[in-house]
């Protein structure tokens, strides 16, 4: 991985520093927007996956483009903190092919796990390599990580991030995104955001 180029990136909450990082795995580019001195410990961090339809479009069917934009407000409320945008997790990395597939799939009764199994995937297909790359170039030592996903902590976890705390990110669910929402908490074991 290497750091293609960097320049402040202003938002609706403030002025992030856009980093832009490329793999040399599979040449993706992923962004880190980081707000502050992030070297060093109890980084409050957003680990997030790219989802087009929900990030660009406001898809009603997920809750990603809502938890970035918490991440972000979170971030500027501590004044200091990192999001990693992470290019390729498209449809918890099946791709956005697949992804809108795997929508059919559910529009036909499947929840969003069993789409993915009846289309040939696993649940989850993400790695976070690159995530941990990048928060050990910005000399990120330790993390608060913005996430509800267990599975996000024990993946950076395994990599070496030391995770010390975990923020909610929890929106008011739609009718299109309920079942979606339900099914993320029941069966990958997302937290309610009363639990730490």
């Amino acid at each position: 991985m290497f750091e293609g180029g960097s320049a402040p990136v202003p938002t609706s909450v403030g002025t992030f520093e856009g980093h832009v990082f490329t793999s040399l795995v599979d040449g993706l580019e992923h962004l880190a927007l980081v707000l502050g001195d992030v070297a060093g410990e109890d980084v409050v961090t957003r680990v997030h996956s790219e989802c087009l339809t929900g990030d660009v479009f406001g898809s009603r069917r997920c809750d990603c483009g809502a938890q970035l934009e918490m991440s972000l407000e979170r971030i500027a409320e501590e004044g200091r903190g990192v999001v990693v945008y992470l290019r390729g997790h498209e449809g918890r990395g099946i791709g956005l092919a697949e992804k809108l597939r795997a929508y059919r799939l559910q529009d036909e009764g499947f929840d969003t796990i069993e789409a993915n199994l009846e289309l040939g995937h696993a649940a989850d297909e993400r790695n976070y390599g690159v995530a941990a790359q990048v928060l050990s170039h910005l000399g990120v030592e330790s993390v608060v990580l913005l996430t509800n996903n267990p599975a996000k902590v024990g993946g950076l976890t395994e990599l070496g991030v030391r995770v010390v705390g975990r923020l909610s990110l929890w929106s008011e669910p739609t009718v299109e995104n309920e079942r979606y929402l339900s099914t993320k908490r029941s069966r990958l074991g997302h937290l309610d955001p009363e639990v730490s």
